[in-house]
């Protein structure tokens, strides 16, 4: 037990500084071909805090472990939106622009009752359905770029400048900690879900998606630290719908994912947390501390819920 609690929290050092190492490497090799900041911050850096996520959700999927691969996914949308948020807003209010308002949270919200509908017609998330996913995550892009080339008030990524030798080896040894780290988390998780007799949904919803969610965490906290708050909410509302359509797309064209119908519970709690984040920001064009409350009290009934349905 001692050994596999150890090989889970090695697995998630792995998972956060393996897509660290990645995204600098390849935002460095990219910026020294000439592509722009913008691209390699819509791409490199918008997928990179969705590794842990991407890695762990495949590799568990591979297992035919769907209860980790669907509970990952939605318990990290549901963790950043009500935990991460919430946390923020007990920080600094968190301005939220227009287009987010009007666009980007109801589309998050759209695509979480397209994964729901997808999974509960026929109990798993199918190749087609994958296609699907992976469709809607094209449109996202197209309508990013469409946007941040019309405000070009927009912030840039900060790319760091490596010599060409480190990038290199900042994205293999990158990859290759994400890979390995992604196996250790896995199979960590799903002996403790085994030895205490929890379900392997639970675990995803919990500790595999916290180890997972870490990168957003520490990036929409510094992010509100330092003011930048228009990062802290973008990185959230980003992350949640690149976890359903690129991780969960991609997924599912490499294998159909098993949906347990108990997550037909968390997928609810998902838009519902979609719908305080609206709800809670748009008369203000903010997130202020009172609904950061009303979020962290819905996380915490969320998580007596779990433990207490298990």
């Amino acid at each position: 037990m001692v050994l596999n609690i150890f090989l889970l929290i090695l697995g998630f050092v792995m998972l956060v500084k393996g897509a660290d190492w990645f995204v600098e490497g390849a935002s460095s090799v990219a910026q020294k071909l000439g592509v722009s900041q913008l691209v390699i911050g819509l791409t490199i850096v918008a997928m990179g805090t969705s590794m842990p996520e991407a890695a762990v959700s495949i590799t568990a999927a591979m297992r035919k472990n769907g209860g980790i691969t669907i509970g990952n996914i939605v318990g990290s949308n549901i963790m950043n939106i009500l935990l991460i948020l919430g946390v923020t807003a007990m920080i600094c209010r968190v301005a939220i622009q227009k287009s987010t308002l009007r666009y980007e949270i109801p589309f998050m919200i759209f695509i979480t009752v397209v994964l729901m509908v997808s999974g509960i017609t026929g109990g798993q998330i199918s190749r087609i359905e994958g296609v699907i996913l992976w469709l809607l995550f094209i449109l996202y892009f197209v309508y990013l770029f469409i946007m941040i080339k019309k405000d070009g008030t927009q912030e840039s990524e900060d790319v760091k400048d490596f010599p060409v030798w480190q990038c290199i080896l900042m994205i293999i040894i990158g990859g290759a900690l994400v890979v390995k780290g992604s196996d250790f988390a896995v199979g960590g998780a799903t002996y403790i879900a085994n030895f205490f007799g929890m379900s392997t949904r639970v675990i995803g919803l919990t500790i595999v998606a916290f180890g997972t969610s870490l990168p957003e965490l520490v990036t929409s906290v510094t992010a509100a630290r330092k003011g930048h708050t228009g990062i802290a909410i973008g990185n959230i509302i980003g992350s949640n719908v690149f976890n359903i359509l690129f991780v969960v797309g991609t997924t599912a064209l490499i294998r159909s994912v098993p949906f347990d119908g108990k997550f037909l519970v968390d997928m609810w709690v998902a838009i519902a947390s979609g719908a305080i984040l609206w709800l809670g920001t748009v008369r203000h064009k903010e997130l202020r501390r009172p609904c950061g409350v009303l979020m962290l009290v819905c996380y915490a009934a969320y998580f007596v819920y779990l433990f207490a349905f298990k």
